[in-house]
This record gives structure tokens, sequence and C-alpha cells, in this order.
């Protein structure tokens, strides 16, 4: 009696048993999946990160691989995978639009409610992704050699600043009621010269970029140098030589508009603080100076050139370049 009340006990615990695998085992790996997407491997947790609550910034876990605090010679899956999570869409891609010419360059408006695309010649669009991607502004632009170079959209949304192969980066209002926008015909794109009025046929502007405020441009150009452009002044404001070749890419690195990275022909990214400017001399000159860190970014995979260089906020990877 004893042995069958065991047995039955026995085969009750087993049918209980039997009925809790599944739905455990499914909890189990969901549990599973589901951190390995929400927080860095065990390991890089609590070597890196001990003492500190989630979330973990893409910053702190390269940091601490970088030092060699998160074990082993690489991220993990489980970091992998959380690092992905973060920072790689897992949507599209969908087309947008269908031009004939081709796309060179692109931008999202900080909140991502705007999409603005550059076209070979002289052509511009302005996307509201809001509204299924309609065409928010149209833009026809002015003076361009062979295709528009580089976009910026202002902080405040309001102006998009445009660049070609020339001295000039013209401006435009892109919130202004008219959905066509022709270079001074039905809108005025005010042009800032960036050579002071000297004529000079073979410089290029490759990148522009507004500041965090709104109230400079920085530029870089086929004179191997960076300009900034004092809105307000209506003047340039700094020249630096910058690379010893062609600079394909800069922008201003955070709001106080003193530090700049810049991307050049010759395999190099640059970090630059104005603040190092020594002297008195006006800005350009031969004998200025500028503090700089050329080191930092070096990578045999950039091949000919740095095409395009972007600041990551602090709020989202903190990454900087």
């Amino acid at each position: 009696m004893r042995g069958a009340r065991r047995s039955a006990r026995g085969e009750s615990s087993r049918k209980a048993a039997g009925r809790e695998v599944e739905p455990f085992t499914l909890c189990g790996e969901m549990s599973h999946l589901t951190r390995a997407t929400s927080e860095p491997c065990r390991r890089a947790r609590g070597a890196a990160f001990a003492r500190r609550a989630r979330p973990f910034s893409a910053y702190e876990l390269v940091s601490a691989r970088e030092a060699g605090r998160a074990g082993g010679a690489g991220f993990s899956a489980a970091d992998r995978a959380y690092l992905g999570r973060q920072h790689i869409p897992t949507k599209g891609p969908w087309g947008v639009d269908d031009v004939e010419s081709e796309a060179y360059v692109s931008q999202f408006s900080a909140d991502g409610s705007l999409l603005i695309a550059g076209f070979r010649g002289s052509r511009i669009r302005v996307y509201d992704a809001e509204k299924g991607w309609k065409i928010h502004k149209d833009i026809s632009c002015r003076s361009v050699h062979w295709t528009v170079s580089d976009i910026a959209l202002s902080p405040d949304q309001r102006f998009l600043a445009y660049a070609s192969l020339t001295p000039i980066v013209h401006i435009v209002n892109v919130q202004n009621a008219g959905k066509e926008s022709h270079a001074n015909i039905t809108e005025i794109h005010e042009g800032l010269d960036l050579t002071g009025g000297d004529e000079d046929e073979d410089f290029g502007i490759f990148s522009v970029k507004f500041s965090k405020d709104g109230k400079e441009v920085v530029v870089g150009n086929n004179e191997k140098s960076i300009y900034v452009y004092d809105l307000s002044a209506n003047k340039v404001s700094a020249r630096i030589r910058a690379h010893k070749a062609d600079v394909n890419a800069v922008t201003f690195a955070d709001e106080t508009g003193n530090v700049l990275y810049s991307g050049s022909d010759d395999s190099l990214c640059k970090v630059w603080d104005r603040r190092c400017l020594s002297g008195e001399k006006s800005a350009g000159s031969e004998n200025q100076t500028l503090g700089h860190q050329e080191n930092v970014f070096r990578r045999e995979i950039v091949g000919s050139c740095i095409i395009a260089i972007y600041y990551s906020p602090s709020e989202s990877s903190g990454l900087g370049l």
C-alpha cells in the first residue's frame, strides 16, 4: 500500500513535472533571449560595471574592451546583440523616391521627421517622414559644379545649407510656405563666399555642417583645410591647414563649438580644439597653430578616402566619431 502510495505520488510528481517542462523551458528561452539583447554579458557587467545599474552606453562598453577590463579579445555574443539592438535598424530598407540622377548625400533631421537628399546635378529634396515620405521641399540649387557635395540642416530645422565643388555655400529656408524652391527665382538662396571674394575656380567644398547653436558653419575643402564661417559676422572666422590631402568630412563635436572633427584623403581622422589657437594673428596665418590629435583614428580599411564623418551624441552612443 505504501509502495502504491509512493508510486502514485511519484507518478503524480512526474506528471506535474511533465506539465511544467514546456512552459518553464519556453520562459527560460525567452528570458535568455531578452536578456541577451537588453544588457551586456555577465563578464562585461561584472568586470567593468560591477556597481552600475543599466543602461550601459556603447561608449562604456568600447572603453572597457579597449582597456582590457571586460576580459577576452573582443565583445561576446551577448555584447554584440546588446549593441546591435540599440544602434542597428531592424526594418527596411524601402524606397522613398525614384529620381533619374544619383543621390550622393542624405541626412535626417535631429527628430527624424525630415529626410534631406542631394542628387547629382542641382536637385535637393526634403521628405516628410511623418506624412508618408511626401516631398516637403523640392529645391533647384544655384551655382552647382557637377553635383551637390554636401547638405546640412540647421539645429532649428529652418535652414538648409548646401555645398558643391565651388567656393560658395548656399542657405535656403525649408520651412516657408512654397513647396518649390528655385534659387533666386521663387526664393532667395543666400551665398556664403568662403574665399572672401577672391576668384578661385579650383576651390571646392566637400563637407559642410552647422554648429550646435546654429551660429557657425564649418566646411572641409580641396585645399586640405577647414574653414569656420561666422554667420552673424558674415565672414570666415578661422582657417586651419588640417591635412595633407582633401578634407572630405568635417563636423562640430559638441555644443561649445570649440572642438572639431575632420576626415581626409590622407586616411586620417583628426580632433581639433580651437581654444588652442596661439598668438594674436588673424585667422589663417601661416604661423598659427592649433592643438589636435591626429593619431586617434587611423585604419587601413579606409582605402583611398574618408567620405563622411558624424558625431554621435552622448545620449545615444557617446562614441564621438
